[in-house]
């Protein structure tokens, strides 16, 4: 079975930053793609941001010039720094890979951005 452990989420004024991670352990040969999604209360999962395993990223309009995904395979680890956070950014951010193709989904961690 696969394992997703996100870190790195807390609280922080608006305009701060915060680098989350997610690394990945268990039955894990054949990593492909990785990503993070965001889910607000009372609002659906979204996308953010995806990386694939060659490195290739696209990211949801939104965020684009403020987040940036990355990715160290040797780790099999994907980090998403986060910069110029907004309030709307609060969220539950979650962790997803592709393995062997199926897809993985970590527990989350807490993004909160003061106002």
């Amino acid at each position: 079975q696969v394992q997703l452990v996100e870190s790195g989420g807390g609280l922080v004024q608006a305009g701060g930053s915060l680098r989350l991670s997610c690394a990945a352990s268990g039955s894990i040969f054949g990593l492909n793609s990785m990503a993070w999604y965001r889910q607000a209360p009372g609002k659906q999962r979204d996308f953010v941001a995806f990386i694939t395993s060659g490195g290739t990223t696209n990211y949801v309009e939104s965020v684009k010039g403020r987040f940036t995904i990355s990715r160290d395979n040797a780790k099999n680890t994907v980090y998403l720094q986060m910069n110029s956070l907004k309030p709307e950014d609060t969220a539950v951010y979650y962790c997803r890979c592709s393995v062997s193709a199926k897809y993985y989904w970590g527990q989350g961690t807490q993004v909160t951005v003061s106002s």
